[in-house]
């Protein structure tokens, strides 16, 4: 069974930071993609952060210089470093890998999210 736990939402003050992270667990051979999205109640989902196997990032204009995506291998958790937050920040952020491999096949998994709430 192959899961991802997200940790590290909260409320925060705008111009603060945050540390999300998940983790993948389960027998895992790999993971080949692995990102951040997030939704705001009326809005739709959008891609905030990814990073494939190789270590390639790419962000989103609205985060791009204050968020950074970041993995480790070895423990098949990803994270994302959120600094300079704003209201407009505040989302259910969910995680998502994909070409995850475990038991000889590839998945596409997603976290249950979690809540980052920006105060102004």
């Amino acid at each position: 069974q192959v899961q991802l736990v997200e940790s590290g939402g909260g409320l925060v003050q705008a111009g603060g930071s945050l540390r999300l992270s998940c983790a993948a667990s389960g027998t895992i051979l790999s993971i080949n993609s692995m990102g951040w999205s997030r939704q705001a109640p009326g809005k739709q989902r959008e891609l905030v952060a990814g990073i494939s196997s190789g270590g390639s990032t790419n962000y989103a204009d609205s985060v791009k210089g204050r968020f950074t995506i970041s993995r480790d291998n070895a423990k098949n958790t990803v994270y994302l470093q959120m600094n300079s937050l704003k209201p407009e920040d505040t989302a259910v952020y969910y995680c998502n890998t994909k070409g995850l491999r475990a038991n000889g096949r590839d998945f596409e998994v997603w976290g249950q999210g979690t809540l980052v709430t920006v105060s102004s």
